[in-house]
């Protein structure tokens, strides 16, 4: 079976496993945990049953292995906090539109792996050790970004329950933690780049569909909105938003 296919498979399969137990209790608590196990699961297939073992698909293992781990722990700690996920209100009860969120979460998994399930099934990787270093390097900054911003959003939130964050990361960016995302995604492809010869530039889609995603659709778009409903009236949030870049960290705008 072609590689891409066995991913996909795996990704419905884990996916539809988890939608039918949520479906059925009623609950989100498992929701994003798929996620992540999803990615998680399917790269340490990919490792094991398909990869030569090479330093790249290694690296490869590590880096997503890390971040699955870290955004795993992360997302079930919060949810286990809060019970309940508001995002699914009006399709928790639903079976076609609760599923049919489901279906994009798997489908999501397929495309952002798109590098690493090409680089896993590889042969006779030659090392290019420059792109190697400055991928990882990406990745791991992302991975640390994203986990700083996370944890200095969980402490303050703790603190000042009903107050939007703006120090820390988050006094240069409005959405560091998606910036960090980006960033993990984008190293694994500078990472698989010099192995890619015409058609294979096509799994590029990974990471832009990624960003695309976190910019536009479930990400800073939806809590900007969220945010605007929220704190749109409080004098500290609108300067937030005239003073502070929203995505990309930068230096506060006079």
């Amino acid at each position: 079976m072609n590689l891409f296919l066995e991913i996909l498979v795996i990704a419905f399969g884990i996916n539809t496993l988890f939608f039918v137990y949520a479906f059925i209790r009623k609950t989100d608590v498992v929701t994003d945990l798929s996620y992540s196990l999803s990615f998680l699961i399917a790269t340490l297939y990919l490792y094991l049953i398909h990869a030569e073992k090479a330093l790249l698909q290694t690296a490869l293992l590590g880096i997503v292995s890390l971040w699955a781990l870290r955004l795993g722990f992360y997302l079930l700690s919060r949810i286990l906090a809060t019970k309940v996920d508001h995002r699914f209100d009006d399709k928790r009860d639903s079976f076609i539109r609760f599923g049919t969120f489901w279906l994009l979460q798997a489908t999501a998994v397929w495309i952002i792996l798109l590098p690493v399930t090409f680089a896993m099934g590889q042969k006779g990787l030659v090392l290019h050790y420059s792109f190697l270093v400055v991928g990882m390097v990406i990745s791991l900054f992302g991975l640390i970004y994203e986990t700083i911003a996370d944890y200095q959003k969980n402490t303050f939130k703790k603190k000042h329950p009903k107050k939007l964050i703006t120090s820390g990361v988050w006094a240069y960016s409005r959405h560091p933690n998606y910036f960090g995302e980006v960033l993990v995604w984008w190293g694994i492809f500078v990472m698989v780049l010099p192995y890619l010869r015409g058609f294979d530039f096509l799994v590029a889609f990974g990471p832009v569909f990624i960003t695309l995603l976190l910019l536009f659709v479930s990400g800073v778009n939806l809590l900007e909105k969220s945010w605007k409903e929220k704190y749109g009236n409080e004098e500290y949030y609108q300067t937030y938003v005239r003073q502070t870049s929203l995505f990309i960290p930068w230096k506060k705008r006079s």
